[in-house]
């Protein structure tokens, strides 16, 4: 079975960067025609895509973030990452990284746990 493992820290202080790692298992990240995201949930909304990074290497970022999403990956640890600038108090959610077979459709058939980003000084 595919695993994801988020991982990084749990606080992150106003105007740095928000920096995950997710962690794959069981699947490589460069297999054909699979797309990897990071989405997250804000307390009280539906969960929100940000961005991905496709089998290619290729990245693709919603444009609702206005250039502060960054996604890279490292097929060799079989891990890819999100980096978030110019972080404030609205981006705490849960951050979820995820598999899917169309970058821009909201239907993954595997999630992560997610991991709790708090946004405070």
């Amino acid at each position: 079975q595919v695993q994801l493992q988020e991982s990084g820290p749990g606080l992150v202080k106003p105007s740095q960067t928000l920096s995950l790692t997710c962690t794959i298992s069981n699947d490589a990240i460069s297999r054909s025609h699979t797309y990897w995201s990071w989405i997250r949930q804000s307390p009280g909304k539906g969960l929100e895509w940000m961005g991905a990074i496709g089998y290619d290497g290729k990245t693709y970022y919603r444009s609702l973030f206005s250039g502060r999403v960054f996604i890279s990956w490292d097929p060799y640890e079989n891990q890819f990452s999100l980096q978030l600038t110019s972080v404030t108090p609205k981006d705490t959610a849960v951050y979820f990284c995820a598999r899917g077979s169309d970058p821009y459709v909201n239907e993954y058939d595997y999630k992560g746990q997610g991991i709790q980003v708090t946004v405070s000084s």
